[in-house]
C-alpha cells in the first residue's frame, strides 16, 4: 500500500475511474460541457493530490486545485439555470 500511494498510482486509479464514468455518462447522452463541469473539478483535485503524493513542488499541487474552483462555479451556474 505504501508504494501505491507514494508512487501516485492511487490517484491514477481514481483518475481512471473518473474517465470510465465520463465515457459512460457520454454514452448516456451527457453533453461535454456538463461532463466538464461535473467531473473536471474532481479530476483536477485528484491531480493535485497526485502531485502532493509524489512530492511535487507546491505550485504543481496548488495549481490544479485552484483551477478546480472556476469549473465548480461553472457547474453550479449551469445547474442553477436548469432549475429555473
Amino acid at each position: 500500500m505504501d508504494q501505491l500511494f507514494s508512487s501516485g498510482h492511487a490517484a491514477d486509479i481514481v483518475l481512471a475511474v473518473l474517465l470510465i464514468e465520463a465515457v459512460w455518462l457520454k454514452s448516456r447522452g451527457w453533453e461535454a460541457r456538463s461532463l466538464l463541469g461535473l467531473l473536471g473539478p474532481a479530476a483536477l483535485l485528484v491531480l493535485g493530490l497526485r502531485a502532493a503524493l509524489v512530492g511535487a513542488p507546491w505550485y504543481l499541487v496548488s495549481l490544479p486545485v485552484a483551477l478546480a474552483f472556476p469549473l465548480h462555479l461553472m457547474d453550479l451556474q449551469a445547474r442553477s439555470r436548469q432549475k429555473d
